[in-house]
């Protein structure tokens, strides 16, 4: 059994117009025969399929792309999305709607989203080949996840998510977690998501792949389980121009009488119109940070990895406190702070700027 789990896809302005054409060639390049012969490919969706223009409102881009993107997607050997992630609901219930209808349309199952934040709970339980996978997608908050009274994507809670992931293990073969969330352009995990990740897997997860920072992190084996600590991007060409943004992991499970795991690189084509496999020297750059950076957990590296980040966007994160419920501020700086205060990424960098006695204190 083979099981194909890729990163962030989202159209760009760069890869719209071949989106719309259709042409496959030009946007997956030669990716599709990684495909071939998987069970399931399955990619997080990290925006609207829809023509809707009623954005919500939101710190951070609104992202959408024309409904033909689904038959694209399928055309391409896609099977299944994850939309648990911080841009599903950006165009409100209408684009999410739309989204599940393109999908379903095109034979694409989806998994992650539901009609208020119990319903989206639901894992995705793939029976394959007399093995039985259960797929569990969740995602910070930030802003597109479900309510009580409200559709959306399944939210990450302490102890709600755990509990998921044990009763898909009483009655699973195998278990996958899709995490939504860490602090985007970081390639280390804060030191909650690290022990969240760990946590995961003692409660019965076999895989767990952080995305959203959009870059190609770290990884380790914790009890038996597989955690990898930022996926990339998969097809998110030339949106931003940061380090590594163009780069990203497909994640290979070959499944028999145990599971193996492995990392297949791609990156954007020279052109920046579609993706590629990495190859030769890029390969072995992309592969050589990436083995490096997974000798730093075994060491200290990794959280001097993390406080090093957590300086260099100190500026942004303590002036957010600054504006914010204070004389003169105005409604955007209290709903800065708010939203920083809600997502889970954004506090692990404030407990990380902002240290109490009680972490200062030096005993003797």
């Amino acid at each position: 059994m083979k099981l194909i789990l890729a990163g962030d896809l989202v159209p760009t302005e760069n890869t719209r117009p071949y989106f719309e054409r259709k042409d496959i060639k030009t946007l997956f390049g030669d990716v599709p025969k990684v495909f071939k012969d998987a069970d399931r490919v399955i990619v997080n969706l990290e925006c609207a399929l829809t023509t809707s223009e009623k954005a919500i409102k939101k710190f951070g881009p609104n992202l959408k792309a024309p409904p033909v993107c689904a038959e694209v997607l399928a055309e391409a050997g896609i099977t299944d999305c994850g939309l648990s992630n911080n841009h599903t609901l950006d165009f409100g219930e209408e684009g999410l709607r739309d989204t599940m209808e393109h999908l379903n349309r095109n034979g694409i199952q989806y998994t992650g989203v539901g009609e208020n934040d119990t319903d989206s709970r639901r894992p995705h339980i793939m029976e394959i080949q007399g093995k039985t996978i259960s797929l569990i997608t969740v995602c910070e908050h930030e802003y597109t996840y479900a309510l009580p009274d409200r559709m959306g994507a399944n939210p990450y809670d302490p102890y709600l998510t755990m509990e998921d992931i044990r009763e898909a293990k009483a009655k699973s073969d195998y278990v996958i977690v899709m995490y939504h969330g860490g602090k985007e352009y970081c390639r280390y995990p804060s030191p909650r998501l690290r022990r969240l990740c760990q946590a995961m897997a003692k409660n019965g997860a076999d895989v767990v792949l952080c995305q959203h920072s959009h870059c190609i992190g770290c990884y380790e084996e914790f009890d038996g389980s597989h955690l990898l600590y930022g996926q990339g991007n998969f097809h998110f060409v030339g949106y931003i121009d940061k380090e590594g943004w163009n780069e990203g992991f497909i994640v290979e499970l070959d499944i028999d009488d145990k599971l193996n795991i492995s990392f297949i690189p791609v990156t954007a084509n020279k052109n920046f119109t579609g993706i590629e496999l990495a190859k030769g020297s890029e390969k072995e750059r992309i592969l050589a940070g990436f083995e490096e950076r997974n000798k730093h957990l075994h060491s200290d590296k990794w959280l001097r990895g993390w406080e090093k980040f957590c300086e260099s966007v100190r500026e942004q994160y303590i002036s957010a406190i600054a504006k914010a419920y204070v004389d003169m501020n105005d409604e955007r700086s209290n709903h800065h702070f708010a939203h920083y205060l809600d997502c889970e990424a954004h506090t692990d960098v404030w407990r990380t700027l902002c240290k109490t006695w009680h972490h200062e204190r030096q005993f003797s």
